[in-house]
């Protein structure tokens, strides 16, 4: 009985700590992100798989999250494939796009797939105007004029003016550091810690 409670004291002292590895992992890998030179291109290449890349010096809003995730270890490409290969139907590829089956070399860097691969096996959150709801390592989606979706992630620092946590996003002129999180329309509010990933529904 005692080892027991030993054990399970030491599981819930470890916990706050993958949560903080997990944040400053994320936020260092975000903000190495904003010293690369990247073109914004969205331009349909076939790349290899797993841990395939576009060529480093162009990117869109989503490759900011790849690579940030990449560089910890979880490959998007190939989670997002995975789950498209054995669920198909739950993601928006066939309505939005018409397609017929999953393509590894562009789904994980559409907005609206990685939107649903986060809501199934990571954590939503609530969506709000409250800026202290949003914290670093959390994933945010909003819709842009155009009704087109963009991505980013929160970063631990916030603006000295107006309190909000800083984004790292590319909007168009490459990764880079914002205030951005209420400029737009918040569609999505996420987490996805790899060691927390639901393997089953």
């Amino acid at each position: 009985m005692i080892k027991f409670i030993l054990f399970v004291t030491l599981w819930a002292l470890a916990l706050p700590a993958q949560a903080d590895n997990f944040t400053k992992g994320i936020t260092s890998s975000l903000l190495e992100r904003t010293t690369h030179q990247v073109t914004y291109d969205g331009t349909y290449l076939a790349i290899p798989y797993p841990n395939g890349d576009v060529p480093s010096n162009i990117g869109v809003c989503t490759d900011v999250i790849i690579r940030a995730y990449r560089s910890l270890g979880s490959d998007l490409q190939q989670l997002v494939h995975e789950d498209m290969r054995d669920n198909f139907n739950v993601y928006p590829s066939k309505r939005i796009w018409g397609l017929k089956y999953p393509d590894k070399n562009i789904d994980h860097r559409r907005v609206p797939n990685l939107q649903t691969f986060f809501k199934r096996k990571g954590k939503t959150l609530p969506i709000s105007q409250n800026s202290a709801d949003y914290t670093a390592g959390d994933i945010v989606t909003w819709q842009l004029p155009g009704n087109l979706p963009h991505i980013g992630m929160v970063i631990d620092q916030v603006d000295t003016i107006t309190g909000n946590p800083m984004i790292v996003h590319n909007i168009g002129q490459g990764p880079k550091i914002n205030d951005m999180l209420f400029e737009y329309k918040i569609t999505g509010h996420y987490r996805f810690e790899p060691q927390k990933y639901r393997t089953h529904e």
